[in-house]
């Protein structure tokens, strides 16, 4: 269960910490972690001293908030997020965005490295996150006092801010990025998927499939915080080619395209 004193430990530890009503709030996915070499006059609180905080363990995330200034505004970044696949529940993968929220976020951007499903979208290109289907079996929502949170009954008509995809797509433009529109599929893991299972994805009409963000969006809705995500596409899901996964390319490719995510959010950050 959460308790509003839990998440009041969390926000006084990181105010005394010197993290001063941020306006965004960033959630870094995998290979994405050099957007904090970015931010300047930092401050940093490791998720281990913070209380009430999950711990990371996926190699690929490192566990810490980082504050200071991007883009003209304050911004608390969470470098390294929490998945399912680690045995984490959806109350502990969405305790940081209720944290950000607690501390004064206006605005949350989302990151994360997918599978490109839609076999017109290729390694490298990036997709901004314009709708998703939850396949976790579960939902962030469903605790017994939610109600003291929030709408127990979130609407989810349009659970991506149109005005901020709306914005990234004009600065993709402007760079001549590579940024498609589409769904998300959200998936346990940590496997990856079968080939019928890519086929069923496609069928479903994911364009994209990875295995976090979505419960994130949900608890962003809960509190009423306008949010958008972008997609690095890593690999491409062709059931009839599939090769064996290769992780250690996944994240190079996501290292490639990280400079591209670093300016789309920075300049979105600007024109918040």
């Amino acid at each position: 269960m959460l308790s509003k004193k839990q998440l009041q430990d969390s926000i006084d530890y990181l105010v005394g910490q010197g993290f001063d009503q941020p306006e965004v709030g960033i959630v870094l996915g995998t290979g994405l972690g050099q957007l904090v070499n970015h931010i300047d006059n930092q401050k940093v609180a490791h998720y281990n001293n913070i209380p009430s905080f999950p711990l990371a363990t996926v190699e690929f995330h490192t566990g810490k908030l980082i504050y200071g200034d991007l883009g003209g505004k304050k911004v608390v970044v969470m470098q390294g997020r929490f998945h399912l696949y680690e045995g984490y529940d959806f109350l502990d993968i969405t305790y940081p965005i209720r944290v950000m929220h607690g501390l004064g976020i206006k605005n949350l951007l989302v990151s994360n490295a997918a599978g490109a499903v839609n076999l017109d979208m290729k390694k490298g290109d990036m997709m901004v996150i314009d709708d998703h289907i939850n396949l976790q079996g579960g939902s962030p929502l469903a605790f017994k006092n939610v109600a003291e949170f929030g709408e127990r009954f979130t609407d989810m008509s349009a659970p991506y801010d149109k005005a901020m995809n709306e914005k990234l797509l004009a600065i993709a433009g402007e760079h001549n990025y590579t940024v498609h529109s589409g769904v998300y599929a959200s998936v346990v893991g940590p496997q990856l998927e079968t080939r019928a299972e890519y086929r069923m994805l496609k069928i479903l009409g994911a364009d994209a499939v990875g295995m976090s963000t979505v419960p994130e969006i949900i608890v962003a809705n809960h509190l009423n915080l306008p949010v958008c995500a972008v997609s690095v596409l890593t690999d491409e899901c062709d059931p009839d080619h599939l090769e064996p996964v290769n992780i250690e390319e996944i994240i190079a490719i996501a290292g490639e395209a990280e400079p591209k995510m670093v300016q789309l959010f920075t300049s979105l950050i600007g024109q918040l």
